[in-house]
């Protein structure tokens, strides 16, 4: 396995691992779901850090959905060098101290948006060596 395709790896165990907080802040929240649930959702109120939560998880999804490819095509074309090795690892730790700083609302200094920024700028930049080796 390609150190690219590891940090994939990684990521995805992020996202999916993303949905425990949620369903613990559901639960703890508005208890265990009931038959009835499924039928009609409930509506009641979460704590702020559970939405949040639930936001980190979309977040973290929607983003896998552009990562994922573009590590896929490097290993397919054996493009695997310094700069996509290094955008991997950059890539997976800016998403998990993005979601950590989401879910914790930590807002000095935009962290969130400034984390958001250098993972997405890691991923371009892996799209763009990706690019510039298979052309």
């Amino acid at each position: 396995m390609t150190t690219e395709l590891f940090y994939l790896l990684l990521t995805a165990m992020l996202t999916g691992a993303l949905w425990i907080p949620v369903v613990i802040g559901y639960v703890k929240s508005r208890g265990p779901l009931r038959p009835s649930d499924y039928v009609v959702a409930p509506t009641s109120p979460l704590p702020p850090w559970v939405n949040r939560a639930n936001r980190a998880q979309v977040n973290a999804v929607e983003n896998l959905a552009i990562f994922a490819p573009v590590v896929l095509i490097a290993n397919a074309a054996g493009v695997s060098n310094a700069i996509t090795v290094d955008c991997a690892a950059v890539y997976f730790y800016a998403r998990a101290a993005h979601a950590v700083v989401h879910i914790t609302g930590f807002s000095l200094f935009r962290a969130r948006t400034l984390l958001f920024t250098v993972a997405w700028i890691a991923f371009l930049t892996f799209a763009i060596e990706v690019l510039r080796k298979t052309t």
